[in-house]
């Protein structure tokens, strides 16, 4: 029998499935996922598993939110970046490190100035010794990566060692400066994931296991070790779109949306005929509009260790997320006492960091590697290793510590923060009992009496709000082009009818059974809650396959003269190639023949044998009025393991 082990590294998890030629899982596995350390919870994740399993794997697949986080979080090496051709950079642009030089080619491929090497070596000389990655984006590079080819190769010459990302080589779309943003992202990247790939890897060898190694992609196909190491930029979204696969998996629903509640964050998506929907404009992180072909997901800051905190008299519910109350006691039971002490906190004082159900405690992380401002030392000073509240901070060191300062420090990792959330309302309301009922009581009643409600009360209103986020987002996923305001009011009207979803609606994450309720009451919507959708993310890395679309653009060349229009050329453009050819059917041929190629190729990378490869081609053609020879067409395969 050969299993295969498919582990997501999520945001609060890392979780693990085992599953068995026909399909079945036969062992999974949940453990607390070691941020920033991801290795960590790998190991002890692969501890759990059953060795007579493990011995007989015969492939692996990993998910992990870490290029998302990284990006979102900021915390991406330095990089420089040369741009080639007439880019317009704002002064307020996020780059480290950047020029633009002359340069660049037209949409036929054709050099409209010619490079500006000296300028290139001298920015190259300057930055070489002050970043981690050199990203290179020019004008047309898609048509002709010819100026991005010349600069890399400067670059490797007079910076020896330091890793070189080309546009061309990331997205096939036009777009110069999203290109140039999706080359300055995965230069951030490469030290991060290099580092955690090579680690991963050297945990299962040392382990002795043979299994064949995948990364899951953004589109929900996987890629080998070697492809993620040059482009984990196209691991953005990985986890989303495990969520999405192993839903579908799970449900045997070949088309459904998904919403997938996670400790972190809840995401939405869509899968049709096996195929996630693929965003049209690219991935888009944070601030960062990239040409990554990912899935279309839409997520929302609210998962179950969202803070929730009062201010103003209001109840928030995350963005930030926080140690569950709940779960901290369970590793530090001194937590209770001090929650049974019921410090009260003025209302004018306050804020997501000022609040009477909130404790800080220091990381491991070594302050003496970062820069930290005589303030942040000042605080994280006062700050021990086990839970200290805002109180105690005040009463025994006499020092109120600023939240702006806390919050500076939770993002450098230095400190962490433990509060209520909805994990511990759902304890208080008996509908989840892994960890401490006491614990999650006493912080909710604390933040109940500020309200003037009854607990119970309390946390029902909380887990309303919950689910309506998550039918909102829903909502707001498939109907697209209607208005929030408009959809929430048929939604929660309380009119006579409802919005009505044709597709089926899965949910995974490990507390949505509790939801269940909430949300049909809200939604005329099939809803399916698959067993074992608590490890819904490992399942989708475990079940994933390989799939590889390519666009090859066939561009025609007009006869140079104004008595004619015909084509008398016609150039076929892929990634890294411009081929020119006398008649559009030798370009069709020549670029099926090509198409095909790049997929098998690919394909064979994965270990993917060319007997279990299905291809679909589709070419969409442009015709001049009256003629019979297209002047442009886009010819698109897609290569999968699925028929």
């Amino acid at each position: 029998m050969e299993y295969k082990l498919g582990i997501d590294a999520g945001g609060t998890y890392t979780d693990a499935v085992i599953i068995d030629s026909y399909g079945e899982i036969v062992q999974k596995n949940k453990t607390k996922t070691t941020y920033p350390k991801l290795i960590d919870g790998i190991k002890h994740t692969f501890d759990c598993l059953n060795n007579e399993f493990i011995s007989q794997l015969n492939n692996i697949t990993v998910s992990t939110t870490l290029s998302t986080n990284t990006v979102l979080e900021k915390n991406g090496y330095p990089v420089a970046v040369i741009l080639i051709g007439d880019y317009n950079i704002s002064d307020k642009s996020e780059f480290d490190f950047y020029t633009v030089i002359n340069g660049g080619h037209d949409s036929l491929g054709r050099e409209i100035n010619s490079l500006d090497v000296q300028s290139a070596d001298e920015f190259i000389l300057k930055t070489k010794n002050k970043v981690a990655a050199f990203a290179i984006s020019s004008y047309f590079s898609v048509r002709n990566p010819s100026h991005e080819l010349e600069i890399k190769k400067r670059i490797l010459k007079l910076a020896t060692n330091v890793p070189v990302v080309c546009g061309y080589e990331l997205s096939e779309a036009l777009g110069a400066s999203d290109r140039a943003n999706t080359a300055y992202l995965n230069a951030q990247l490469l030290p991060i994931s290099f580092h955690f790939i090579k680690t991963l890897v050297n945990e299962i060898r040392r382990r002795n296991i043979k299994a064949t190694i995948s990364i899951l992609k953004c589109d929900g196909s996987i890629t080998n070790i070697d492809n993620a190491y040059k482009k984990p930029a196209e691991l953005i979204f990985s986890g989303p779109a495990a969520s999405l696969i192993g839903a579908a998996y799970l449900a045997n629903k070949e088309t459904c949306a998904v919403i997938d509640v996670g400790g972190t964050s809840t995401d939405v998506s869509i899968i049709k005929d096996k195929i996630p929907f693929i965003a049209s404009n690219g991935a888009k992180v944070g601030n960062w509009s990239t040409k990554i072909e990912s899935i279309e997901v839409e997520t929302s800051a609210m998962g179950g260790d969202s803070h929730i905190w009062i201010k103003n008299g209001e109840i928030n519910i995350g963005p930030k997320k926080v140690i569950p109350l709940c779960q901290a006691a369970y590793e530090y039971p001194q937590l209770v006492n001090e929650l049974k002490r019921k410090k009260t906190i003025l209302k004018s004082q306050l804020g997501e960091n000022i609040q009477p159900t909130k404790f800080f405690l220091r990381t491991e992380v070594d302050s003496s590697q970062m820069s930290i401002s005589k303030h942040e030392e000042e605080i994280l000073n006062k700050i021990p290793y086990n839970p200290i509240s805002i109180h105690e901070i005040y009463w025994n060191k006499d020092f109120f510590p600023s939240p702006i300062i806390l919050d500076k420090l939770i993002n450098k990792r230095l400190i962490k923060a433990i509060g209520l959330t909805p994990t511990d309302i759902l304890h208080v309301l008996n509908e989840f009992s892994e960890w401490s009922y006491d614990a999650a009581f006493l912080g909710t009643e604390t933040l109940a009496t500020y309200k003037g409600k009854e607990v119970i009360t309390f946390c029902l209103d909380l887990k309303k709000r919950f689910a309506q986020n998550m039918v909102t987002n829903i909502a707001e996923f498939v109907f697209k082009d209607v208005n929030k305001s408009e959809l929430e009011k048929v939604l929660y009207g309380g009119f006579y009818g409802n919005l009505f979803f044709e597709l089926p609606i899965v949910f995974i994450g490990g507390s949505v059974k509790a939801y269940e309720k909430e949300v049909s009451n809200l939604l005329n919507a099939s809803i399916i809650i698959p067993n074992n959708a608590e490890v819904g993310n490992a399942v989708g890395a475990a079940v994933a396959k390989g799939r590889k679309m390519v666009n090859i653009l066939i561009k025609s060349i007009q006869a140079d003269s104004r008595y004619s229009v015909r084509p008398t050329k016609w150039v076929v453009f892929s990634k890294g190639e411009r081929k020119e050819f006398d008649t559009y059917q030798k370009a069709l041929e020549y670029g099926e023949i090509l198409g095909k190629t790049i997929i098998y190729e690919y394909m064979s990378s994965i270990n993917v044998d060319n007997s279990n490869i299905f291809i679909k081609t589709r070419n969409n053609e442009i015709f001049l009025p009256n003629e019979d020879v297209p002047i442009e067409s886009t010819l698109s395969l897609l290569g999968s393991e699925d028929n």
